[in-house]
Parts: C-alpha cells; sequence; structure tokens
C-alpha cells in the first residue's frame, strides 16, 4: 500500500531534474524579418536550450511524475471537486474550427454564438433559471457578478437602504469575500445543531437591510437545506433575493433546480460541474444564472437568438461587460462537449453515483462523521489527531488527502468528495489510506510525508519567507 513519487537526484541534491538550458544551450540567429520592428525588441541573437526532442520528452515526463493531479489517482478534495476531466472535451477544444478570433463580427462566428446560446439554455434549463450569462471567468466572479446584479436590482427599486448579505457560518470563503468586495455589510448566521441553516437566527437576521442570503445546497457538510422553501419565504418576505452557490449543484443534476426551490440567481461551476479543468487562477468559467426579473441586468454582450441569427446585445439595465467579450470561449466549449455528450440520462446518473460514491466512502473509513444524511461530500473529524498531518500521512499511500479544518464546527475538518468519476476499488484505495494514516503511530505522522518527491517544509518560514526563483530554490 505504500508509495513512492519520483525523486530525480543529481549528486546529493534529494529532488533534482535540472533545468531545459542546463542540459545545453545553443545560440540562433533569427531569420530575416518583413514586419519592421523597433529596434529595443530586435535581439541579433537568442540562446535556447540545446536539447533533442527525445530529452525534451523525457524532462517533462519526470517533471510530471514528480507532482500529482487527477491524471495520477484519486483526488477527493472536499468543494473543491477535483473532477476528472474527459480527455474527449480536450480534443474537441483542440479542433481547428474551434480557433475563431472573438473580434469578427457576429454573421462571421455563428457556430460559435451557437454553442453559447445553447449552453445557456443548457444551464438555465438544469438550474430552474430564466437566462443565463457565461461571461464571468470564475467561480468566485460568478458571485461578485450575482451580487453586482442584486445590487443593481436593489438600486432601481430604490432600495438604497439594502446594505447587508446573509451568509452562513458553513458558506465558502468567496461568499463573504464576495459580499464585502461588493460593498454589503457581511451578516454571517450560526448554523442550527444539525448543521443546516438555523430558522430563527434567519428571521432574527433577515430585516429591510438585506439585501440577499447566499446559500449553498447542500452546504459544506453535504447536507441538503430541508427548510429550503421556509428559508426562501423569510428572505423574500424582506424584500431580499436568495443567491444559489453553484458549488454542490452536482449532488442535484437532473434531481432538483435552485429556482424551483425559490432561488433568484446563482453561479455555476463549471470545473465542478461539468468537468472543465480547476482554474487555478485561470482561465476559467463561473456562469451566472438569474430568475425573470433580473434578466435586464445580465452582463453585456449577452447572446441571444434573433429569427434564424444568434447576436450579441446589450440587456437594457446591464450591469455592463465583467469578463472580455462572452466569456472563456474554449473553457465554456468543454463544458458544453460534456453535457452534449451526457445528456439528460448522464447527467441524472451524475449526481446519482456522486451521491453513492460519498456514502460508500464514508461508510469504509474509520473517523467519526458528525453530520449525516449526507450528499456528494462529508466531513469525516480526525478527532484529538491533527487533520493537516493526518492529510500529509496520506500522502505516502498514493491519493490527495481532503480538504482540512474546514468547515470549522467540524473539528479538525476532512471534507471529502470523491465525485462519480471513481470506481469502488479506488474508493476501497482511499479508505484504506484514510484508515492507515489514522492508525499510525503520532510520530510516523509527524514527520509526513516521507514518500513523495518533495519532503515536509517549514509551513510558516514558506509563508515569510517566499522563494519563487530556481536560483534561490538551489543555492546557485
Amino acid at each position: 500500500m505504500s508509495y513512492d513519487q519520483a525523486r530525480w537526484r543529481r549528486d546529493d541534491a534529494p529532488v533534482y531534474e535540472p533545468l531545459l538550458h542546463e542540459k545545453g544551450e545553443r545560440t540562433v540567429r533569427p531569420a530575416d524579418r518583413d514586419v519592421p520592428l523597433p529596434d529595443e525588441l530586435v535581439r541579433d541573437e537568442l540562446t535556447l536550450p540545446g536539447v533533442s526532442e527525445p530529452e525534451l520528452a523525457r524532462h517533462y515526463t519526470r517533471l510530471s511524475q514528480m507532482t500529482y493531479g487527477v491524471d495520477s489517482g484519486p483526488y477527493p478534495l472536499g468543494s473543491c471537486t477535483m473532477k476528472y476531466n474527459p480527455k474527449h472535451t480536450e480534443r474537441i477544444a483542440a479542433l481547428p474550427d474551434a480557433l475563431v478570433h472573438p473580434d469578427r463580427p457576429d454573421e462571421h462566428r455563428q457556430g460559435v454564438l451557437e454553442i453559447y446560446v445553447r449552453l445557456q439554455e443548457y444551464l438555465a434549463r438544469i438550474g430552474g433559471m430564466a437566462d443565463v450569462t457565461l461571461q464571468p471567468p470564475a467561480g468566485a466572479a460568478g458571485e461578485f457578478t450575482g451580487i453586482r446584479i442584486a445590487a443593481a436590482y436593489h438600486a432601481d427599486n430604490g432600495d438604497d437602504d439594502r446594505d447587508e448579505i446573509l451568509v452562513t457560518d458553513t458558506a465558502h470563503g468567496t461568499n463573504f469575500a464576495s459580499a464585502a468586495l461588493a460593498g454589503y455589510d457581511v451578516v454571517e448566521l450560526p448554523s442550527g445543531e444539525d448543521g443546516r441553516v438555523n430558522l430563527e437566527a434567519l428571521r432574527a437576521a433577515a430585516s429591510p437591510r438585506t439585501a440577499a442570503l447566499m446559500l449553498t445546497n447542500p452546504n459544506t457538510l453535504g447536507l441538503f437545506e430541508r427548510e429550503i422553501e421556509p428559508i426562501a419565504s423569510i428572505v423574500h418576505d424582506v424584500g431580499g433575493l436568495l443567491y444559489y452557490d453553484g458549488a454542490n449543484l452536482n449532488a442535484l443534476l437532473g434531481r432538483a433546480r435552485p429556482g424551483d426551490m425559490g432561488f433568484d440567481l446563482m453561479h455555476y461551476n463549471v470545473h465542478k460541474t461539468f468537468a472543465t479543468p480547476h482554474g487555478g487562477g485561470g482561465p476559467g468559467a463561473g456562469p451566472v444564472g438569474v430568475c425573470e426579473r433580473l434578466v435586464p441586468y445580465l452582463p453585456a454582450p449577452h447572446v441571444r437568438r434573433d429569427g434564424d441569427v444568434v447576436e450579441t446585445y446589450a440587456p437594457p439595465n446591464t450591469i455592463g461587460k465583467v469578463h472580455g467579450y462572452e466569456g472563456n470561449w474554449l473553457v465554456l466549449l468543454k463544458a458544453f462537449a460534456y453535457i452534449e455528450r451526457l445528456g439528460d440520462a448522464g447527467l441524472l446518473d451524475t449526481s446519482a453515483m456522486a451521491v453513492l460514491n460519498a456514502n460508500y466512502l464514508g461508510t469504509t473509513v474509520d473517523l467519526e462523521i458528525p453530520y449525516e444524511p449526507y450528499h456528494h461530500e462529508f466531513v469525516a473529524s480526525a478527532g484529538d489527531r491533527d487533520a493537516a498531518e493526518l492529510a500529509k500521512r496520506m500522502l505516502d499511500y498514493g491519493v490527495h488527502p481532503p480538504t482540512t479544518k474546514w468547515p470549522d464546527i467540524v473539528s479538525e475538518a476532512l471534507m471529502t468528495e470523491p465525485t462519480e468519476s471513481e470506481r469502488q476499488a479506488t474508493l476501497d484505495q482511499l479508505a484504506r489510506a484514510f484508515n492507515a494514516a489514522a492508525a499510525d503511530d503520532d510520530e510516523t505522522v509527524a514527520a509526513a510525508p516521507h514518500r513523495t518527491s518533495a519532503r515536509r517544509i517549514d509551513q510558516v518560514a514558506a509563508a515569510r519567507d517566499v522563494r519563487l526563483s530556481w536560483q534561490a530554490l538551489t543555492g546557485e
């Protein structure tokens, strides 16, 4: 069950794969150019790595073997949802026909706009929304866009005194940040004893100052909000909007829709739900869906059908542009291809398998899971052990550990989401890693990881003295 990650050595260096230029260099002279350039942009000679094709392939293969990704093995980061990305969507995004410059006029990119509008229609139907913008470049950007739409709506209604956003204590950190960045005061709601929204706390906090309640359903404990209709009524009765954080939509695909629960607007995390690559800083996509009364406030340019033509236009009360063009085209194309291939039946299977896998894994892990019944993810407790230490030890067993230390209403939390992509054998591998790490002695765990290419570092020192230079790392 032990695992050894690749470690390429040179002399006494514990982990070292030379930079390409250290393998050899060659000097080339740029060919004569037809387009004149300013002298300051011209180099007479250019030094490039002098490596052969086999050396180049081996270099990048070695680097890939020294890292861990979703193609390497299970990656059960709770909430972050590191879903396996099927290769067929990557091949579609790499097709020459997909390389369409966004500055071409609408009549010369009807194929691209057709896919945009069909994806908007798919997402609107999945979420129970009236319309969807594809413009935001990430989930957090989608949150910020949604809150800006809510602010514009309230301003048009003369509700300038609405200066508060309600957020639960189990919410994603981006909920707090997005509301604050949009200029709102954030009111944190404590969860009830069952880990769900405390209705009494919500009633006490909701007021004419409430612009919106931001809510994930199922929440970050994997629990479905059983009182979602009363929650919606409490918010709507004071004139607020109900915002759906789409991080956990994977648990509901084809079975329940936020719009039918009373949500007025939402964002979709396409990397979590529709298998596009995780943004990691970009490019990503975080489409936003809205109910009918919020459609006039969508960002511009927006895409719509006009008879047999698809066109871009500016909605009448638009909040303006929040990202370039109509969104990150190739990311959205991958999401479209994923939905097209699965179809309605496949989306139903996705949510079923996501919930089944989480519940199977939860029953095989020898750790307490305080809140049940959960859907697509669960939060186990490491008890009197340090969750982050156990996570490092799990690396030695060939898996990526879950999210640790959050949500903080669970002591020493290990937030775990296996996704629908993994087979039973992989879930058993994850369970063995959980249980083996939990059974290891404190001394072994405290020094972990032992078998990875990069070993334990001084995290405090690393945070205080950030070194991003290879020379600084190697002492050269």
